[in-house]
């Protein structure tokens, strides 16, 4: 563990009163706590008047972490300080035509069925887009939805995804007719709207509202040792000093994350509501994670249909050359 504290030990205790967060980082405080000494190796130690050179590093090491008053203590308070300073979905307008666009498609589809007026959909349902393919299998509806237009012709939409062959869909795109690609491309990029949805996935609201808690325990104990070590004399002068610093701007922070949580706990909830969905049955994790594959879906299936148009306007041009030829 020795090896892995880059300073001399002389300037340890400094370092650690001084709260130097140049000196040591979070890693290095985490094992200085863990290899605090014991009592019982404190006792063992204080009262040791003989040349420290005649000792082992460890015990080196444990004598000059004990001129430090309630080290694990401080160790603690400078770690939490050290580590105190370490887009919404809603307000995504092409997400919420991009849903426009999924209902209107199930609606056609479902045309002259009971499910064919729906006003809204299971968001589970973004995730089976993949699993409805047309009849030749070569196309699914979320590369036809990267495709339509908002307003596409409900018999020639039957026609185009239901039809035994494909060639509806490339008559749709060799003759011009407008899809979304042409007549709403920004929607395309609906995901550059969500650049956090990544990182919202890895949020847990149980484990958001322990954090919580825990900045609020841990405040509580840095108070604690700030009124311990107020009685420690000279030593700790300089220790006292930058944690008051500290206590008058994390107390502040600490209020406010509080707020925060709350919020953010409330909005969770709220988002599943945006969404129909019930919280109770569909948290925030649920919701975050399907909009997340979603997304990806969405991105992937666009791209193959680059490649494919890509492909067919290669053989359009091979095939031209091969009459000019004749």
């Amino acid at each position: 563990m020795l090896t892995k504290v880059k300073i001399p030990l002389p300037e340890l205790t400094s370092s650690i009163l001084a709260l130097d967060d140049t000196a040591l980082d979070p890693d290095q405080l985490e094992n200085l706590i863990k290899y605090c000494p014991t009592k019982e190796e404190i006792e063992l130690l204080k009262g040791y008047k003989g040349d420290k050179e005649n000792l082992g590093k460890c015990e080196q090491f444990f004598l000059e972490l004990m001129k430090v008053p309630r080290v694990e203590s401080k160790l603690r308070v400078f770690l939490f300080k050290m580590q105190f300073d370490s887009q919404q979905v809603r307000n995504s307008v092409k997400l919420k035509r991009i849903m426009q666009t999924i209902l209107s498609l199930g609606n056609v589809l479902n045309q002259g069925t009971a499910r064919g007026s729906a006003v809204g959909f299971r968001l589970d349902s973004l995730l089976k887009l993949t699993d409805t393919r047309a009849r030749s299998n070569k196309m699914t509806l979320m590369h036809f939805l990267c495709k339509t237009k908002i307003n596409l012709d409900r018999k020639l939409l039957r026609n185009i995804f239901l039809a035994e062959q494909a060639y509806y869909l490339l008559e749709v795109v060799s003759t011009g007719k407008k899809v979304l690609e042409q007549k709403l491309p920004e929607l395309l990029d609906f995901p550059k709207e969500l650049v956090t949805l990544e990182a919202a996935t890895k949020v847990q609201m149980k484990c958001l509202v322990e954090e919580t808690q825990a900045f609020s325990k841990g405040l509580e104990k840095v108070v604690q040792e700030l009124s311990a070590s107020e009685n420690d004399g000279p030593v700790s002068e300089t220790f006292c000093k930058i944690v008051r610093e500290f206590l008058s701007f994390a107390e502040g922070e600490v209020k406010s994350l509080t707020l925060l949580q709350s919020y953010v706990v409330k909005n969770a909830d709220a988002l599943a509501h945006y969404f129909g969905e019930d919280p109770a049955r569909c948290p925030f994790e649920q919701v975050m994670s399907t909009l997340l594959s979603f997304s990806r879906m969405f991105v992937k299936a666009h791209e193959e249909n680059c490649k494919q148009l890509e492909l067919e306007m290669k053989k359009a041009k091979e095939a031209e050359k091969g009459k000019l030829k004749k």
